[in-house]
């Protein structure tokens, strides 16, 4: 942007002129409408953010965006759809003294710190002012004999006031931007409920699936066991190889790694779930999760974007946004705006201290003030368009998250469309799987079949229920994403709704 000079709407008189008091007065009056003339003329209105918020059109969604007043309130108790008691005390337990949401508060306090200060910058200052000073005055110095060369105590006792009028709304904007900060902070504190709630019905769900892939493999391993005895018989009648054998005993020490590693995982989770409720990482080792006992929220056939701007991370980038515009307002008043200030005092002074309350001693004074730059080269130019710029950052942030949360809304709703499409083709090939088992044990109970066949059919059922507990745990923590996503709303909706078994 090309610099604009800097123009003047003051004109000098051409000759000076003795003025009477009335007269004076008006000069002054005219003075003080100059100034303000002038600090018109230098706001240089041109300095604009060239940044716009995100319409609900751009982002394909539904519904009008909240108004921006519009008030944050908690989070709901939204892992309640899943019908878990034991998860809902352990959300509770996390939920009370994180130090993540001690952090939060923390901010938050200091936040509101910063409202006080920026509501009481409008108020008029008053302070008491004492002071005693013992000095040896010069002899050649502005006070005359007897004090000239002498050694005196001087003192103050008096009462000093300060009040800037607030003409041009600069502390208006600068409590307005505190506010916008505070709200952002409650959003933030917000924000940090809704991650915590959120990792720790994750990993309780997670718990769960390792628990059921862990029971799953004691299954495969008895089995392995039998087919390896099975073998061996054959083995001694001459109806298997030495080949076969070793082929089946050699599945074994495999399975046993497995249910290691599942015990290695099951445990690891149980300490992150302990340590994310304040408990000691031991403290969850009896901990078992029934993964078909969870409930699976419904899901919303569209995403309206009201309930994306209730989300608390968009609803503190938005305040933040606010604070910035602002925050430019304070900065536009403050550089290119006449600060008015009054000023006052009284009490009294005196050089010896035994005159000080002596009503001779009385001395007031009133001193109103008014203050513009005037010649600055592009110094407050820069500043404005320092401001501004971080103005058009705080919108380009804000637009950030509203994509990003679209984003993750309609990528959970797509995922939870998908596992429903992959759980119907897996309960289509599970029961044919399990049709399959069922006959060949039905055929050896008949004795027109031997046991073997019976353990092969049984692999391929395992295989299927593996598949099932693991399509199981990507429906709910789909549904899980998209409840944060929609920041509760379609927990809300779950909950008024019919809940179908996890399983």
């Amino acid at each position: 942007m090309k610099p604009h000079a800097p123009r003047f709407c003051l004109k000098a008189p051409q000759m000076p002129i003795r003025l009477t008091r009335t007269q004076r007065a008006f000069a002054l009056a005219g003075a003080t409408a100059a100034l303000l003339n002038l600090g018109a003329c230098a706001t240089q209105d041109d300095i604009q953010p060239v940044q716009g918020r995100l319409s609900a059109q751009r982002l394909g969604l539904t519904a009008p965006e909240a108004p921006a007043s519009a008030p944050l309130s908690d989070m709901p108790a939204w892992w309640a759809s899943l019908g878990d008691a034991r998860l809902d005390a352990l959300v509770q337990q996390a939920l009370q003294d994180h130090p993540n949401l001690q952090a939060a508060a923390a901010r938050l306090r200091r936040t509101e710190a910063g409202q006080m200060r920026a509501d009481s910058a409008a108020s008029p200052q008053v302070q008491a002012k004492a002071e005693v000073d013992r000095q040896h005055f010069s002899a050649h110095g502005l006070y005359p004999p007897p004090i000239a060369g002498g050694y005196y105590s001087s003192g103050t006792l008096q009462l000093e006031s300060s009040w800037e009028l607030d003409l041009f709304g600069k502390h208006r904007a600068q409590l307005d931007a505190a506010v916008g900060q505070v709200k952002a902070a409650q959003a933030d504190v917000v924000a940090a409920r809704w991650v915590l709630s959120t990792q720790v019905v994750r990993t309780y769900v997670q718990l769960g699936r390792l628990q059921a892939q862990r029971g799953l493999a004691e299954r495969a391993l008895a089995q392995r066991n039998e087919m390896t005895r099975l073998v061996q018989q054959r083995e001694k009648q001459g109806l298997d190889t030495r080949v076969e054998v070793r082929q089946s005993e050699g599945a074994l020490p495999e399975t046993r790694n497995q249910i290691e590693a599942l015990d290695e995982q099951i445990a690891l989770t149980r300490h992150a779930l302990a340590v994310l409720t304040g408990q000691a990482p031991t403290a969850l080792d009896d901990l078992q999760v029934k993964l078909d006992a969870l409930q699976l929220p419904e899901a919303p056939a569209q995403l309206p974007l009201d309930l994306l701007s209730r989300r608390p991370d968009v609803t503190a980038a938005l305040w933040r946004a606010q604070a910035a515009n602002r925050t430019s307002r304070v900065t536009r008043v403050a550089l290119f705006y006449p600060n008015i200030e009054l000023r006052s005092y009284a009490g009294y002074n005196a050089i010896g201290l035994d005159n000080l309350l002596k009503g001779s001693s009385q001395q007031w004074g009133l001193m109103p003030a008014i203050t513009l730059p005037l010649f600055d080269g592009d110094a407050r130019r820069s500043a404005m368009l320092d401001q501004v710029s971080q103005e058009d950052l705080a919108i380009a942030s804000y637009n950030q998250v509203v994509q990003q949360a679209a984003q993750e809304a309609v990528d959970q709703l797509t995922s939870v469309q998908a596992v429903a499409r992959q759980q119907d083709s897996q309960r289509q090939a599970q029961a044919h799987v399990e049709a399959a088992y069922d006959l060949a044990r039905s055929r050896y109970q008949a004795g027109l079949g031997n046991y073997l066949v019976v353990l092969n059919a049984e692999t391929a059922v395992l295989a299927q229920r593996r598949a099932a507990v693991d399509l199981t745990t990507r429906a709910l923590d789909a549904r899980i994403g998209l409840i944060r996503a929609m920041a509760g709303g379609a927990a809300q909706a779950a909950q008024a709704a019919t809940s179908q078994p996890a399983s």
